[in-house]
């Protein structure tokens, strides 16, 4: 037992160690290609990721200035949850309202239901946490018919 806790304090403290540890370029920007705040759509919704300044590296591949987009679907903005700082240091969670494209993918299509949806993009690292500094689009705010 005192060797799991150990190895438990260990292994929280390697991955602190690295939490936010990938610098970005401080000029790089993500941001909707296709999408605008306000828009009106009808789903399914294509959502186009847009990336300047650094490359798209699939999650697990650690390239210089390169990362892989989340889209946080419906929910606050990023590092305000009640996870706070959390979501900067630890990556961003996986559920149906943080969406990983960890394949490099630039693009996605939504099956949205009618109403208002927030949409925001952050950039992770190989391992799904945000670069320092951080590449966060604004949120944007779409309507679907």
């Amino acid at each position: 037992m005192k060797h799991l806790l150990a190895f438990a304090v260990l292994t929280a403290s390697a991955v602190s160690a690295l939490a936010g540890d990938t610098p970005s370029n401080p000029d790089a920007k993500v941001y909707f290609i296709n999408l605008k705040d306000g828009d009106t759509v009808a789903s399914p919704v294509k959502v186009q990721f847009g990336l300047e300044g650094m490359g798209i590296a699939p999650a697990g591949v650690e390239i210089e200035m390169t990362g892989h987009h989340h889209l946080l679907l419906d929910r606050a903005a990023f590092g305000q949850t009640e996870f706070g700082e959390d979501e900067y240091d630890y990556g961003v969670a996986a559920d149906e309202n943080n969406i990983h494209y960890g394949k490099g993918q630039t693009e996605t299509v939504l099956e949205l239901s009618p109403g208002e949806h927030t949409l925001q993009l952050v950039l992770g690292d190989a391992f799904h946490i945000p670069h320092d500094p951080p590449i966060v689009s604004d949120m944007i705010t779409i309507v679907v018919e």
